[in-house]
């Protein structure tokens, strides 16, 4: 009975949370690569924000892991929400005085915030069961549909504010979103109570002083001995690469083709909507239908969003508005099923660290793919970039093979 009533309480405060600090995440999205690319003066450049704050999401995933392993989960939370505030207020000074390396430094701070939301997810399964553990993770991250959609559809009235801080108005979003996550910062710390890692440790008789830091020793041993929890930390890095690198370029190919920059919000919003709005479906069908096979479904539907996106004209067009909503549709799939898959199969001491790792993974090789992503399109285009991208969706069905096949033997060797 305490576990329920906690599990839920945790699962409302996240939720609340996750609302508010999705503004923060998502306001910048439709003009980081605009506002990059006007400091620097080049195109290739362009998607060097973005990248930079995927970035630091890899890196503030492990060190807010470690924190959590030893702390629990609302310690954590708080300094990522807190690091990404100051992350956009460096952004919006970078603008001002028109310097790129304060606009890199600026969204690699930026990415604690992606770092703690990820976070966030885990932290609504630490209290569930086995039967509604996907749906737990879920309902967490379809929260993140008021803040994400609202985000992008934001960037009109920031330029408002931009005017009053005098600032330049591509650094209205970044303003903006750093209130949204102190505000999420706050509801978070006063809402999430009792801690619910500190709490499943203790109803598990798991002494919380045992708490390790995160470790690669840790993560590979559970890896080693249950590898499909790697493959779905693969399929996941892999889903989430190839939705960074079309989604950070696809503002810049919209505008050469002349569209407004509300049009381009629009999109990123309905990609955001895409990301987010059916996550409790995909929870279901993933408690239903099982982890792997969704997983499997989010690459096909990857591959089918980077062909319609990949064939659209530049500018603004009923492709790239159907291709940027079924990006997101595929990464919710995908990483909704893989976060799942790998946290029941993790155990509770080990689970920051082989979450932490997962992330960490899923960031390196997003900002790798974020930073070709300019590449390619300077060199091949758009439609090349679409390429790219659809083989690493392919390489999420694989994973996803590879996770089922390896699970079925283990439960024959048990």
């Amino acid at each position: 009975m305490i576990r329920e009533e906690a599990h839920r309480r945790a699962v409302r405060s996240l939720a609340t949370t996750q609302a508010v600090g999705a503004v923060g995440i998502t306001i910048g999205v439709a003009t980081a690569s605009l506002l990059a690319e006007e400091i620097s003066g080049s195109e290739s450049q362009a998607g060097l924000a973005q990248t930079s704050q995927v970035l630091g999401a890899a890196v503030a995933s492990w060190l807010l892991a470690r924190l959590m392993a030893m702390r629990g989960r609302r310690l954590g939370l708080l300094i990522g929400y807190l690091i990404g505030a100051g992350g956009g207020a460096l952004c919006v000074v970078a603008a001002k005085v028109d310097s790129m390396a304060l606009l890199l430094a600026g969204a690699v701070l930026l990415g604690a915030t992606t770092a703690a939301n990820s976070g966030a997810r885990y932290a609504a399964t630490d209290l569930a069961d086995d039967a509604n553990r996907a749906r737990s993770l879920s309902v967490v991250v379809w929260a993140t549909t008021i803040g994400a959609v609202a985000g992008p559809n934001l960037t009109g009235p920031s330029q408002e504010l931009a005017r009053w801080l005098r600032v330049p108005e591509l650094a209205g979003p970044f303003a903006l979103g750093c209130i949204a996550m102190l505000a999420a910062a706050l509801v978070m710390w006063l809402t999430l109570r009792p801690d619910p890692l500190l709490l499943a440790r203790e109803l598990a008789d798991e002494p919380v002083g045992a708490a390790r830091g995160t470790s690669w020793r840790t993560a590979w041993d559970v890896v080693r001995e249950r590898p499909e929890i790697g493959a779905a930390a693969v399929g996941m890095a892999f889903a989430h690469a190839a939705m960074v690198a079309v989604m950070i370029m696809t503002p810049l190919h919209m505008q050469h083709g002349g569209a407004e920059l509300k049009v381009i919000g629009l999109v990123v919003s309905l990609h955001v909507l895409g990301m987010y709005a059916f996550s409790p479906v995909m929870g279901w069908a993933a408690d239903r239908y099982g982890r792997a096979p969704l997983l499997a479904a989010g690459g096909v539907v990857l591959v089918v969003s980077m062909l319609f996106a990949g064939l659209s004209p530049a500018g603004t067009s009923w492709q790239i508005f159907f291709g940027l909503f079924t990006l997101g549709v595929g990464w919710s799939m995908a990483t909704v099923a893989a976060a799942t898959l790998l946290t029941e199969l993790t155990p509770l001491r080990a689970r920051p660290d082989v979450q932490g790792a997962a992330d960490l993974l899923m960031g390196l090789t997003a900002a790798a793919a974020g930073g070709l992503a300019g590449v390619l399109v300077g060199v091949g285009g758009y439609g090349w970039l679409n390429v790219f991208a659809g083989v690493l969706a392919l390489g999420v069905a694989a994973c996803a093979a590879y996770a089922a096949d390896a699970r079925r033997r283990h439960v024959l060797a048990a």
